[in-house]
């Protein structure tokens, strides 16, 4: 029997193929009706006609994903705790529409904490790696298997601040001291005494990433997934094109052991791509991460949809 979940996640599926070819045929069209002419370009100003309808009815379809949203969510993250940590280029729209969807679906807003463009510039690595050092809560080990910045932090930050089932995290005085401390070195910010332990990870980023974007996309997508490995589980999410080539969404999805340990969601500028953080999020309580969107290395169009071909 099919379900009202399933049923309106097969919607915003094919809503999301609809959105996905209006922006392939807008630049297509775009790119050739200035060089055509009579004949032509009648054809073309029809298929505008057409793109236009298109693009009403993908707005309607972001519409009926905002009123569906709550009950498709509804309780799936009940009695979860979730830690939001945002890259330098994360959309504050974004942020901001995923805490209200993290409250529908009954989740403990654990705090926020914003990566500082200190963070992602390579010269301050030699910097960050010292002051992880310094930091460890006692008794906490961090990974063998992890050197670089970004997985060292995410560890850092996975043991301190998250939790598995029937394990605490650090000490309240430990948290303090570990976060103070990257505060301290610029990496971070956070507002006192707003972050505590939480259950699940959800790191938001920003769009693509240009060729002088360095390493940010490796920073922030290896630390993504250390957090995540440390907790009930994580999402990485990003706008339109933040599964491309060195952003964090491509990174991950380019590791192995990397997106086995955290969802990611390369649409969350949608409203489809924000319901499917969510829903996203309750599969990692199950032990299920899974690449969602439209972009290079995606295997569904949302939660419960087809497998991509």
């Amino acid at each position: 029997m099919i379900t009202m979940r399933q049923h309106a996640i097969s919607l915003i599926a094919v809503f999301l193929a609809l959105a996905l070819g209006l922006f392939l045929g807008s630049g297509f069209i775009g790119d050739r009706v200035n060089a055509l002419t009579g004949t032509d370009r009648d054809r073309i100003s029809s298929l505008q006609d057409e793109r236009d309808d298109l693009s009403a009815q993908v707005n309607s379809a972001d519409s009926f994903t905002s009123a569906i949203g709550g009950r498709l969510t509804k309780d799936v993250l009940k009695d979860k705790s979730v830690l939001v940590v945002t890259a330098p280029d994360a959309a504050d729209a974004d942020v901001t529409a995923l805490k209200e969807l993290l409250n529908d679906a009954g989740a403990t807003f654990a705090g926020q904490i914003g990566l500082t463009t200190s963070f992602i510039r390579d010269e301050n690595a030699s910097k960050l790696r010292t002051v992880i050092d310094q930091s460890i809560p006692t008794g906490a080990q961090l990974r063998v298997e992890f050197t670089d910045s970004g997985s060292r932090t995410g560890d850092l930050l996975g043991v301190t601040l998250l939790h598995r089932s029937g394990q605490r995290a650090a000490s309240d005085a430990d948290r303090r001291t570990v976060l103070d401390t990257l505060r301290g070195g610029e990496f971070i910010e956070f507002a006192d005494g707003t972050v505590k332990p939480a259950d699940l990870v959800l790191v938001v980023a920003g769009g693509e990433m240009g060729e002088n974007s360095g390493a940010q996309g490796q920073l922030v997508g290896r630390l993504a997934a250390t957090m995540a490995m440390r907790g009930q589980g994580g999402a990485l999410v990003g706008r339109t094109g933040s599964a491309e080539g060195g952003s964090p969404i491509g990174v991950v999805r380019s590791d192995p052991a990397l997106r086995n340990a955290v969802s990611t969601v390369d649409n969350v500028d949608r409203e489809t791509g924000r319901l499917t953080t969510i829903l996203a999020l309750g599969e990692e309580l199950a032990g299920r991460s899974g690449a969602f969107g439209t972009g290079p290395g995606a295997t569904a169009i949302t939660v419960g949809a087809e497998p991509a071909r």
